[in-house]
């Protein structure tokens, strides 16, 4: 599959393209354009920025202009937070970078435009594009920084690349309790609760017993949780047993 190219329209600061370079490298993108950099290329600002992302700049291309940097490319997209006159499909990032996978996977060449920090992409920037992708932000305040605006797109293109569970539950050094060790856990309470008199009145007994059993079923109890329950119980019991052999006692 072949990874997007991602164009820098005019950047503007060193350092906003050393962010979008570390952004870039964060989701294992490295092919990056550059078209007339205000500050001139290359830029020591950008290197010092890009923090270990500099093999993403010492490999970016230099172009004088735009369809120059895109003349490779076998569709491209226009990122923008304004509105345009303009006919043309308009993308999320989700949907524009599920369509860059597809695109990809049959070997075309996709390019992402990025336009200059005060005011993004001209509208003659992005009729040569063939989308736009507008991020759903605060219409009060749209603005992204472009390495913002690179760090989303760069985020959408791995998570459509790589099948990442939306939830996975992180075990510190144990796994979830078997049957057994839920029944048996069970088992303990009821005898403690027994003891305490809890279930009252008898005839109530057996549905509050199911009921318990039904809430611990439910419980997606670890094996340490468990042994956590146990121990609780068997010091309430200890300590009441004292009290109770306790002569100062009631």
């Amino acid at each position: 599959m072949t990874d997007p190219v991602l164009i820098l329209v005019r950047p503007q600061m060193g350092e906003n393209i050393g962010a979008a370079a570390r952004a870039m490298l964060n989701f294992g993108l490295t092919r990056m354009r550059i078209v007339g950099p205000r500050d001139g290329w290359p830029n020591p600002r950008a290197v010092a920025m890009a923090s270990g992302a500099g093999r993403v700049l010492d490999d970016a291309g230099l172009f004088a202009d735009l369809p120059a940097a895109i003349a490779d490319c076998d569709f491209v997209f226009a990122t923008t937070a304004r509105g345009r006159e303009l006919t043309k499909p308009v993308m999320t990032p989700e949907r524009a970078m599920e369509y860059a996978r597809a695109l990809s996977a049959e070997g075309k060449r996709v390019g992402i435009l990025f336009g200059p920090e005060r005011a993004g992409l001209e509208n003659e920037d992005v009729v040569l594009a063939n989308a736009i992708v507008t991020v759903p932000v605060n219409p009060d305040f749209p603005s992204l920084n472009l390495g913002q605006c690179v760090l989303l797109m760069g985020y959408e293109w791995a998570r459509q690349k790589a099948e990442v569970a939306p939830e996975v539950m992180n075990f510190a050094r144990t796994e979830y309790a078997r049957a057994h060790e839920v029944e048996a856990l069970a088992n303990h309470f009821e005898e403690r609760l027994e003891q305490a008199g809890f279930f009252f009145p008898p005839a109530k007994a057996p549905g509050m017993k199911v009921s318990l059993r039904n809430m611990w079923s439910r419980l997606p109890l670890t094996t340490a949780e468990v042994r956590t329950f146990h121990g609780m119980l068997r010091q309430i019991a200890f300590k009441l047993g004292q009290a109770k052999s306790d002569p100062g006692e009631g």
